[in-house]
């Protein structure tokens, strides 16, 4: 098994590279760059994107003049940046030189992962912060619900899972069916405004916040009045993420548990005169739950980096997601690159996790005499 975590750790280096070639690339023949946005600055042609996120207008400006071209390095030429007709080719230079574009793409492609190696993601266009600062701090909103979804998920959805894969074609089996195609046909976000208007001074009743993590005296309070507003402000964002993912993870559990039910080891079992409980958690359950248990890790990814981004903007939680859509609006390229390699890292390392926990959980499966 060492032999083959080597393997994979290694082969993480050419992977990463080749998500941030094709990364880099693209974002070399998109609209809108950082000298563009800050053309748009000087001009005053900006757009209110400017006013909401600290940064220029997104993919395009509103001023004349131009045609839009990539921003690929170079010596101040006016006509390539949408915008920039009737500005000193000078001041042009200046701007370029300040963001890094004076030099080749290739170039800037070389000096960024060379920094990015020694996990240097420099300081961020627009914010005057450096990137792994503003990571550290938007990660607390990010992990809490990525972490208590992905545990509520799997809370509700393995024993509901085992229960109905035992009782399979019963009244219970039927109208739990019923709820899981009903929280699976609602979309999280639709469910969010729902919970809004019903418990958080919407139309209804005003139970809870609707704005950050914590209240603005939260460092005045005791440990117990800490706990209960942090989980105060986090209820309604964590429960309208659940819902979207427990109807999945319930569905694959019964699945898992049915093939393992109808195995012939089952049967043997049966007919040995073992109660019906030693043979479901004593014979089937580590063999369905493998894929299940083993792939928690990625469920936690999956759901830390990519699913919040809406419950972020409906509930004004300041996190990862919210970061990534400015990043990605402003053309905050260090922010967008440093980022993408980091969590691209973490998830890389999070899959080789994942199949070590295949490993310990069932030790008959060897990657290595795989070769794998």
């Amino acid at each position: 098994m060492s032999a083959y975590i080597i393997r994979r750790l290694l082969l993480i280096i050419p992977t990463l590279f080749g998500i941030m070639v094709i990364n880099f690339a693209v974002v070399q023949v998109a609209p809108g760059g950082p000298v563009e946005q800050m053309i748009a600055q000087i001009k005053g042609t900006a757009t209110s994107a400017t006013a909401r996120f600290g940064g220029g207008s997104g993919g395009e400006t509103s001023g004349g003049g131009g045609k839009s071209a990539t921003i690929s390095g170079g010596g101040g030429d006016v006509a390539k940046y949408r915008g920039a007709k009737g500005l000193d080719p000078d001041l042009i230079k200046e701007i370029e030189k300040l963001y890094g574009f004076d030099k080749p793409a290739g170039e800037r492609f070389w000096m960024m992962m060379k920094s990015y190696a020694v996990f240097d993601f420099g300081d961020s266009f627009f914010r005057d912060r450096k990137v792994i600062d503003l990571v550290i701090d938007k990660m607390p909103v990010s992990i809490s619900l990525g972490l208590w979804t992905t545990l509520i998920v799997y809370l509700i959805s393995i024993p509901l899972g085992v229960m109905k894969a035992v009782r399979d074609g019963s009244h219970f089996d039927i109208w739990t069916s019923g709820v899981i195609v009903l929280g699976n046909a609602i979309p999280g976000f639709l469910f969010a405004i729902l919970l809004i208007v019903l418990f958080a001074g919407g139309s209804f009743l005003d139970w809870f916040p609707l704005r950050g993590l914590t209240s603005a005296d939260w460092d005045t309070m005791g440990w117990a009045q800490r706990i209960g507003d942090y989980f105060w402000h986090i209820a309604l964002p964590v429960l309208s993420m659940v819902i979207g993912g427990f109807a999945g993870m319930t569905m694959l559990t019964k699945n898992s548990f049915l093939d393992e039910i109808n195995k012939q080891y089952v049967i043997t079992a049966r007919s040995k005169g073992l109660s019906e409980k030693r043979v479901l958690y004593g014979h089937v359950f580590r063999n369905a739950m493998l894929l299940i248990i083993a792939g928690f890790p990625s469920a936690f990814i999956s759901i830390l980096f990519t699913g919040s981004l809406l419950m972020e903007m409906i509930f004004s939680l300041d996190g990862l997601g919210l970061l990534g859509f400015e990043a990605v609006v402003n053309r905050d390229y260090p922010v967008m690159f440093g980022t993408l390699f980091a969590f691209t890292l973490l998830g890389l390392i999070m899959n080789i996790i994942s199949d070590v926990m295949y490993h310990i959980i069932d030790p008959r499966i060897d990657f290595e005499a795989r070769g794998a």
